[in-house]
């Protein structure tokens, strides 16, 4: 079932869970794909590092159909993937993944795969 409606106390909550399951549409196939990955929730917009850059199957497969579903815990969510561009929620983004992983704390430098990693945002649809 998807989830449409949460108070942001149970965003905060989700936040906290280990993994997300992001699935998108294969780009040739058009068959659904999912993957277990790392996230960072900020709100509304779950985060995503893609190791593998522009290379990695999942981000192809976004960049051909933006249209996804993101499940965190018990809750999916119909979500709008983009790679982000905007300097502020790069840095943003890179911090909080950096931070709930790798114990990352403002004044330290940040690890190579939060560095060099291409930040992706999904943004959940609430609605």
């Amino acid at each position: 079932m998807i989830t449409r409606m949460l108070a942001p106390a149970e965003l905060k909550k989700l936040a906290k869970e280990e993994y997300c399951y992001l699935t998108t549409k294969g780009r040739v196939t058009g068959r659904p794909h999912q993957i277990e990955i790392w996230f960072g929730l900020e709100g509304a917009t779950a985060y995503l590092l893609s190791g593998g850059e522009h290379r990695s199957d999942w981000v192809k497969n976004l960049k051909a159909d933006p249209h996804v579903e993101l499940r965190i815990g018990k809750h999916t969510f119909h979500a709008l993937a983009r790679v982000v561009t905007d300097p502020a929620e790069d840095a943003s983004a890179r911090r909080l993944l950096a931070a709930k992983y790798y114990n990352w704390r403002p004044g330290r430098r940040l690890n190579t795969w939060a560095r060099t990693a291409l930040p992706v945002a999904f943004d959940l649809q609430l609605t």
